[in-house]
């Protein structure tokens, strides 16, 4: 289990204290302790899924396919810098350039599965050489740091890596076992090997040591993504049974039996046989379904526009004026205000919807006004994020 320790204000592993005995449960625990990269994050968390799957050994390849495969949702789908960007709008991170280059090389969707993802890692493996021998330079040493100097045997954590390999190699043998240690062969085919020990410790705890990853790891990303919403859920693939859009189509469809909707991109009457109910700023940005960015669509225009950002000069005011025509019936008709309340529990938890946009008694120049003050910056940090325009013609 994962344990709040709240003189620290951190959250800890709890390991079973038996093995405190035989391994340095502590030194394990700072493997992720002030990286200078997410690389250490995903390293890792690949071993940790390796090692689920009773490997005794991994080569360098293969754990680097993993952390590839790990990282392509939050990369594609969602967007996410994995070590923040430079002044100059360069990517720094090593492992956010290997993804990117993979999906540029096999055009595989942001939901694309494991599988497909670790195929076409195989089938590109030659262009994605030069990425995955960067990727070897520091981590697989670097992430056994928090082991060094904490016995007899000392080094300067700054040596080489042929150094620093041969060091933990050496106090392996002499002092408590650590979770691997380094074979003899060259580049991408160099094998790290699992103590036996501490493979059963990771297989008894694999679900508490996940987690733990997992912690450390979102609060790496979101210190990165500052402006990212909801950026826990954006780790790894979501079931789109989590999106809860049913209220909201039945207070569309009440809309619709008592005034026509002009489609937002079509600028046609919205039919009730042919609509989506779709987010304005996407999903996969804002990973809520917040009545306020919720539109109905022409449903064959809906796949077009997919995980892209409409154009705001060009599609906002079309949108606000939908939005005002639901908040003027919801005020006048008790049945249209019955649905409405409906989206109480699932669509309607931002405070300054509830309490600004939706009240009574605002004009049509006072909802206009608080509707894009409050959606404006959303999308602007969707822009910045990287999520592409939808230029629709």
């Amino acid at each position: 289990m994962v344990k709040y320790d709240s003189q620290k204000v951190d959250y800890r592993l709890n390991i079973d204290s038996g093995y405190y005995n035989r391994l340095d449960i502590e030194g394990f625990s700072r493997m992720m302790k002030d990286p200078s990269y997410c690389y250490k994050f995903y390293w890792l968390e690949a071993i940790v899924q390796l090692i689920s799957e009773d490997r005794k050994e991994a080569t360098y390849d293969e754990v680097i396919n993993e952390m590839i495969a790990n990282a392509w949702y939050s990369v594609v789908e969602f967007h996410i810098h994995l070590s923040g960007i430079w002044g100059d709008g360069e990517i720094r991170d090593s492992l956010e350039k290997a993804v990117l280059k993979l999906h540029e090389l096999s055009g595989l969707p942001g939901n694309a599965s494991k599988v497909e993802i670790k195929n076409k890692i195989a089938e590109y493996d030659k262009e994605l050489h030069g990425e995955k021998m960067t990727l070897t330079q520091n981590v697989p040493y670097k992430a056994l740091s928090g082991f060094a100097n904490r016995y007899s045997e000392r080094i300067d954590l700054n040596s080489s890596a042929g150094a620093m390999m041969a060091y933990y190699n050496k106090i392996n043998k002499i002092e408590n076992p650590l979770p691997y240690t380094f074979g003899d062969q060259k580049g991408l085919e160099r094998k790290i090997i699992f103590h036996e020990s501490w493979i059963q410790m990771i297989q008894d705890n694999t679900v508490a040591i996940l987690g733990w990853i997992q912690y450390e790891k979102v609060r790496w990303l979101q210190n990165n993504n500052p402006e990212v919403p909801g950026l826990v859920y954006k780790l790894a693939l979501l079931d789109d049974k989590m999106r809860k859009l049913n209220h909201v189509r039945k207070l569309w469809e009440g809309i619709l039996d008592v005034t026509p909707i002009i489609d937002v991109f079509k600028n046609e009457p919205i039919k009730k046989e042919a609509y989506d109910v779709d987010h304005f700023i996407p999903w996969s940005f804002v990973m809520n379904d917040e009545l306020w960015n919720l539109m109905p669509m022409d449903s064959s225009l809906n796949s077009s526009k997919s995980n892209r950002l409409p154009q705001w000069e060009r599609f906002f005011m079309p949108f606000a004026k939908n939005q005002y025509t639901m908040y003027t019936l919801v005020h006048e008709k008790a049945g249209i205000r019955k649905l409405y309340e409906s989206c109480y529990r699932d669509n309607l938890h931002s405070i300054w919807a509830s309490q600004e946009l939706y009240r009574k008694g605002n004009s049509q120049e006072e909802f206009y006004e608080i509707l894009g003050k409050n959606m404006r910056p959303v999308y602007d940090s969707a822009r910045r994020q990287g999520y592409e325009v939808w230029n629709l013609v």
